[in-house]
């Protein structure tokens, strides 16, 4: 260190650490600590140059460094962060060190981790649900509909079949209400006379479909219910793609002017939808079709139509007769990896 003194007051300290092959960092904090002792005595000839070991004059003395743990670990601040450990002492008239010291201290043992305490939420489990027929698995979800004025609104629940798409109830609201969740799944199990034990009921997790009056009705009538994960609408993909045809429609309005604006909307999309509406998910049959039984006697006829017109001219036809789409076998929410959702 002293020979980099003198060559410095000679050349510069630049040109004496370029000769010496020695950072000016390292020059300056030597220089800096030699200072900080209040003594210019001599150093071990290997101070000074990369590698060295001398510490830091900001370091933290050993019995600092095990009070500061000490601090960490105590019950007091245990399972607090380090800037809330920070701010209290400081607080309280006590200063250890630095925040950023408060961490290094905690990753030189391996303690860098979430310490606060809070809750822990439970992992949610994928649904997968399989519907073979009707009335199996019921998707049911509640969306909003504009009212007449800005802030208001309607809304609408509707409760569907996912096998057939077919909606088996529905109803406008002037709010959303876990009795009239309640009163309106009562009402469509009674209708297709759903017997204990034959029906899952999936929903998402708002507040109407996680209620108590909706959760003691389905146990008590045997029915299964199901939740979508938080934030995951692929969990509920049948209600979320209903909704989308309907406000996508032509006649849907930007506003309703009242709710029975909203019921008679509803009314006529409804009569569409189950009756009039050929979905390309159940082979372009419509809902109705499906949920009641009578689509082999619809494909029957199709598949003597497509014959029929492909004896009249066979070569408008390419190898074979065309073929009626098919009505899948099986429908999946979330199917198993490697399922295909068509068996």
């Amino acid at each position: 260190m002293h020979a980099i003194e003198e060559l410095s007051h000679r050349v510069g300290v630049a040109a004496a650490c370029t000769a010496l092959e020695i950072s000016r960092a390292s020059f300056y904090r030597q220089h800096a600590w030699q200072e900080a002792l209040g003594s210019s005595a001599a150093v071990a000839p290997d101070e000074g140059v990369p590698g060295s070991s001398c510490p830091s004059p900001r370091a933290l003395k050993p019995e600092e460094h095990q009070a500061v743990l000490a601090h960490m670990h105590s019950e007091r601040f245990v399972d607090r962060s380090p800037r809330e450990v920070y701010a209290t002492l400081l607080d309280e008239g006590v200063y250890l060190c630095s925040v950023r010291t408060l961490y290094r201290i905690l990753e030189e043992h391996e303690e860098v981790r979430e310490r606060r305490d809070q809750r822990r939420h439970p992992p949610y489990r994928k649904p997968e649900l399989l519907a073979t027929a009707p009335n199996q698995v019921w998707s049911w979800d509640i969306t909003k509909l504009l009212g007449p004025v800005t802030w208001s609104y309607f809304y609408l629940y509707v409760i569907l079949d996912i096998f057939s798409r077919y909606v088996v109830g529905w109803m406008v609201a002037p709010r959303e209400s876990s009795i009239l969740a309640e009163r309106l799944i009562g009402e469509s199990l009674e209708k297709q006379k759903i017997q204990a034990g034959q029906l899952t009921l999936h929903a998402d997790r708002g507040s109407s479909m996680r209620s108590k009056p909706v959760a003691f009705l389905l146990a008590d009538l045997g029915v299964t219910k199901t939740h979508s994960r938080p934030h995951t609408s692929d969990d509920n993909p049948y209600s979320e793609s209903q909704f989308k045809t309907l406000k996508y429609r032509p006649e849907f309005p930007e506003r309703f002017g009242s709710i029975e604006d909203g019921r008679a909307f509803s009314r006529r999309f409804f009569e569409w939808y189950n009756r009039e509406h050929h979905h390309t998910g159940i082979g372009l049959l419509t809902p109705e079709v499906v949920h009641y039984g009578r689509a082999e006697e619809v494909i029957r006829a199709r598949r003597e139509v497509l014959l029929a017109a492909y004896e009249a001219h066979p070569e408008r036809f390419v190898r074979k007769p065309p073929e009626a789409p098919r009505l899948p076998a099986a429908v999946w929410i979330n199917p198993p990896e490697n399922k295909p959702s068509d068996e």
